[in-house]
């Protein structure tokens, strides 16, 4: 029987969660960057099986220990790695890579950065011109909310791609900046049916993740909805709950008619 090394499998787990480009690492590590995201990782293997993971983004860091993926452990760093994470085995480790892949490209300013490097050279002087910016940005925080949310509708789970909606929680008219319209915290990626009751205020969420159904819906049509207690959303951060805040305050309970 074939033994893999140890190394292989790493470098496996790292380029099959998007990082597609070795770089230089000190000894008992190995470095991997990506064409497609900014985030830069390296990652060990100890004598006792477990498998530590450094990156060199702090909030990438603090989302995915806040997701409960892998346990944050003090060791001596590569150099430009901020945080480690120390996980059991080798698909944990793949979990976390894909999933820090997806966050490094999505939170703050990432998008942000796209937007403009995409826009930078587009005119805007007519009102054409203007929608077709808009439309580069509202594809680019779609793709941004896919990748946050890993394709799945962030109540429901439902995992229909071509069905979901990219729901602004502030409208993309009502951001006073591009850096509020590509905020990647100010969305919720929703099936359809979520997406439009929450776009018309008839429903919320709370600070906690629940679901909040507004009176003026009526009983029948929250029943017919599914719209049943006990409906929340996950993976809430500080960034969203700004948003919401903002959301029960103008939009939730004033259903927009038509």
């Amino acid at each position: 029987m074939t033994v893999v090394p140890m190394a292989v499998l790493l470098e496996l787990a790292a380029t099959q969660s998007g990082f597609d480009v070795d770089q230089d690492a000190p000894d008992g590590w190995l470095g991997f960057a990506s064409t497609q995201s900014p985030l830069r990782v390296w990652v060990s293997a100890g004598g006792d099986g477990s498998i530590v993971a450094a990156l060199s983004m702090r909030n990438v860091g603090n989302a995915l220990a806040a997701e409960g993926l892998g346990a944050v452990v003090t060791v001596p760093l590569p150099t430009g790695a901020v945080v480690a994470h120390a996980m059991g085995d080798r698909p944990a480790l793949q979990r976390l890579l894909r999933r820090a892949w997806s966050l490094a490209r999505t939170l703050p300013d990432e998008l942000l950065h796209a937007f403009q490097t995409k826009t930078r050279a587009l005119p805007q002087s007519t009102e054409v011109e203007r929608l077709v910016v808009q439309r580069v940005g509202q594809d680019l925080f779609r793709d941004g909310l896919l990748d946050y949310w890993e394709g799945r509708c962030a109540v429901t789970g439902l995992g229909v791609c071509a069905l979901l909606r990219a729901s602004h929680i502030k409208p993309w008219a009502d951001c006073a900046t591009d850096a509020e319209r590509l905020d990647v915290f100010n969305g919720l990626l929703l099936a359809p049916h979520l997406d439009a009751v929450f776009d018309h205020g008839f429903v919320t969420v709370a600070d906690d993740g629940a679901v909040v159904v507004s009176p003026e819906l009526g009983t029948e049509a929250s029943e017919l909805l599914g719209l049943t207690p006990g409906l929340r959303v996950t993976r809430l951060e500080d960034g969203h709950r700004r948003y919401l805040a903002w959301h029960r305050a103008h939009v939730f309970g004033r259903p927009a008619r038509g």
